[in-house]
Order: structure tokens, then sequence, then C-alpha cells
């Protein structure tokens, strides 16, 4: 395993004793707190379309944010050279930015390690040969086209990124991590006499080339390809208000985007989210308990250490309906005196922390997936999401479902296409009426995109019934 600190030394010459005069640099000018990002990450893609390879990319990212804090005004600088005299003149403009006439003293740094190892990976992908990638590639496309003859097309992908991250503060922390990330990505197109549709699949998280094995492999082909098949029958969503049953996984989507954003504590602390001031308040049913996990083994969104070098956590955010608090990154933390989550994360070196969420999920109830069905006269099954629109400042979201079902007398009937749900994220988790028992994360696809900003995340949330919510269809 590659020690960060000793990589950085190692390769650019950055010593203990540099970052201690770079962090006083940032704090010339009076910062209350500042900190270094430095990052070094190797990103690859490869993409197979018309059963050849249609895109290879190898790339480089290098670079260090510099971050200085005055009480609520923070100045942000990068280069992109991790080159001294480079990253001294980011750190002198982040200072002026943050200009302040509190006078501060020498820094000092002490190395150490995160806690946590929560991805130990034998081989990562970009350690892998081209042939090995393009063999996966070629094997998805055999199997999602020997599904079904109607599957007209397949285009698949495979990407991973190995970061290697090293951040110092002016509290005295010096400590990096070691990230690999990898996704691959399915998409079948079937077509039945001029009916075209399509099905998505795919998964990864912070896994080596042990976790693409040909069960794996095949099972991303065939769940793509089913998708497209059963879109061929599909038949246009009925409108109006119903109850919904939302499936496990994935559908955890709506929830990270209708409910979780609005608990990032950025947004309450300025007063803009639909969350703001409800801490110790009921915003949803006593069934539900929502909990962000940045902690979880080689799950997408986790994290050993956050991105201001804080340990993630497991933080509970409603728990049985009521509200308990929000994600914190340093800045909100400090600001609020709120304790300090671990929820600091940016997209890179160009780009200054907020609170954003890791892995999102409902933990599970005691009823069955198959009670839930039963107890429906008529409604929607959910099971799988596309797209989809939030306003965290009132919670209103608007999102397609890629696959759905109708549910008749207490059974899954029809598929349908062309389906929204209409909602309100708070009205609707007050809403729920029943939570089952089989609780699933989703495969590790997940991007949560914030400011201009896309990070990886997990979500997640067992079978639910929702008492009534508004259906957009196209009949």
């Amino acid at each position: 395993m590659i020690d960060p600190i000793r990589f950085f030394t190692d390769k650019f010459n950055i010593t203990d004793a540099q970052i201690e005069s770079l962090l006083g640099t940032a704090l010339s000018k009076g910062g209350a707190y500042a900190d270094l990002y430095f990052e070094y990450t190797v990103l690859n893609s490869l993409g197979l379309e018309e059963q050849i390879i249609k895109s290879a990319n190898r790339a480089v990212r290098q670079g260090v944010g510099v971050r200085v804090v005055s009480g609520e005004r923070t100045g942000f600088a990068y280069c992109d050279e991790i080159e001294i005299d480079s990253i001294r003149k980011a750190a002198l403009t982040a200072a002026h930015i943050a200009d302040s006439p509190v006078e501060v003293g020498p820094v000092s740094v002490t190395p150490g390690r995160p806690e946590l190892d929560l991805y130990p990976v034998s081989q990562s992908l970009h350690e892998t040969s081209l042939e090995w990638k393009i063999e996966r590639l070629q094997r998805v496309d055999k199997t999602a086209r020997a599904v079904d003859p109607r599957i007209r097309e397949v285009q698949t992908s495979i990407a991973d990124e190995y970061k290697i991250i090293l951040i110092a503060t002016s509290e005295g922390v010096l400590i990096g991590d070691v990230q690999p990330l990898a996704r691959m990505r399915v998409m079948c197109i079937a077509d039945d006499d001029g009916n075209l549709q399509s099905g998505v699949s795919g998964g990864g998280g912070r896994v080596g080339v042990e976790f693409y094995t040909d069960k794996m492999i095949d099972h991303y082909a065939n769940e793509a390809s089913r998708q497209a098949i059963v879109q061929l029958e599909a038949t246009d969503a009925p409108a109006g208000t119903m109850e919904v049953v939302l499936g496990p996984g994935w559908p955890g989507i709506l929830l990270h985007e209708a409910v979780g954003h609005g608990l990032e504590a950025d947004f309450n602390r300025k007063g803009t989210s639909a969350f703001a001031g409800l801490v110790g308040q009921r915003v949803a049913s006593e069934l539900c308990t929502v909990v962000d996990e940045g902690t979880i083994p080689n799950r997408r969104g986790s994290l050993n250490i956050d991105d201001e070098g804080n340990q993630t956590s497991r933080t509970v955010l409603i728990e049985n309906g009521i509200l308990r608090g929000y994600l914190q990154d340093k800045l909100s933390s400090r600001l609020t005196g709120a304790k300090l989550t671990g929820n600091g994360r940016r997209e890179s070196y160009r780009h200054m922390p907020m609170p954003r969420m890791t892995n999102t999920y409902m933990l599970g109830g005691e009823s069955t997936p198959e009670e839930i069905i039963r107890s429906v006269k008529r409604g929607l099954y959910a099971v799988q999401f596309g797209g989809g629109q939030v306003d965290i400042t009132n919670g209103k979201f608007v999102f397609s479902a890629s696959e759905a079902y109708l549910i008749e007398d207490g059974k899954i009937t029809a598929p349908v296409k062309g389906a929204t749900l209409i909602g309100n994220g708070p009205n609707s988790l007050t809403k729920v009426t029943a939570v089952a028992n089989d609780l699933a994360l989703d495969e590790g696809v997940g991007t949560c995109g914030k400011d201009g900003q896309s990070v990886p995340v997990g979500v997640g949330m067992p079978t639910i019934r929702i008492a009534e919510m508004t259906v957009g269809g196209t009949k």
C-alpha cells in the first residue's frame, strides 16, 4: 500500500517543513484556519459500442488547493503544479481574500494515518492491462445480445480512478489516503419493429480487479437486457394521485435528492433548506430512520477520511421520524458549534470542500415486500429511476421512473412507461405507511452534483409504501 505522505515527498520533493511554511504563508494575513489539499489522480476509461472499442482515455490530474478561513469569509486558490513556488502564490492569494487583523503564530504539523481501512484492494483497475478490460467489455456485449434477439445495440464502458491525496491543516494535521474507484456501465437498446426501448445497469465501488468476476459481468448484461425487453411491453402510465410503492436499492436516489440535500449543513446554516430550524421536530413518519454512513467497506460513497482530513462516520439524520441533525463539514461545524460528522467533500483540488452525502439510506422495517404489495388496491410500483430534479428550498421534486408497474388488487401487473413521481420530500416522508425488511444499497453507480461539483455517492432503501403521491403519466 502506498504511503501518501511518502508518495508526495518522493515524487514532488515536498517536506513537512515546507508544508508548515506554506501554511504559515496562507495565514500570513491573519486567517483563523488554513488547509492544503494535495491531489494526484490517474483516470482511465474504455468504451465499447457497435461491438468495437470506440473510446479509450487516460489522464493524470494533479495540483494543490489552498483554503483560508476567517469567520464566514473563505479565501480559496489552487495551482496545477505541485511545486513550492506555485503553491506559495496560491496560498498568498487565498490569504489576501480572507484578510483578517488576527495575528497567527507559526504552524507545525504531525504526520498521521487514517484509523479506517475501508477499501483494501489487491490490484486496482488502473494497474490492469488494456486487454483485460477489453475482454470484460466484450463479454458484456456477447452476454447481453444472447438474452433476446430483439437486443439491437449494447453500449458498455468501464472507468476507474486511482486518487492519492494529502491534507495538511493549521490545526497540525497531516494525513493522506489512497482512494481507488471503479464503475462499469451497460446500456442495452431493444428494437421490436421500430419500438425502441433501453435498459441500464452496472456497478462498482472502491474495488479492484477481483470484483468484476464473470458472474458480476453477466449480471450487469442480463439486467440491462431485461429492463429493455420489459419496456417493449410497457403501456402508458396512468396519471393522478395514488399509492406508490418504491422498490429496494436504487430508488433510494429519491431519498438522496428529495431529503438528503436538504439535510446538508450549509443550506440549513443559511436558512435555505426546507429542514432549517427543525432539529428535534417530527419531519417524517415514525417508520422512517435515515442514515448517512461513510464507513461501509468498499462502497462507492465511503471514505477513510473526508476531504478535510476528518474520519467519516455513521450519522443518524432522521430517527423514527424525528430530525436529529445535519451533515457537517468543518466550516459549518465551526460556525454553528455542531458536532463534526466528516462530510466535507470536494470534487478535486480545484474545488472548495462543502457538506456532502456519502452513502445515504433508510433503515429497514418489519413488513415484508409481499405484504406491502398485497396491501395496495391500486397503485404504482417503481423499481428503477432515471433523472430527477429537486428544489431544496421547499423540497419539491420530480423524478422519472425508468421501470415501473401497476399494482392492481394486491398484485404487480403490467409494466408502464413515462411515469413521473411529483411531490415534496418532507411531505412524502410523512406519508410513509409501511417499510419492509429488505434494505438494499445500490450497485455502486451514483454520482451527486452540487454547486458544479460531482462526487461519488451511494444510496439505498428498503421497499416502502407511500400513502399518496402525484403520478404524472400520459393517460
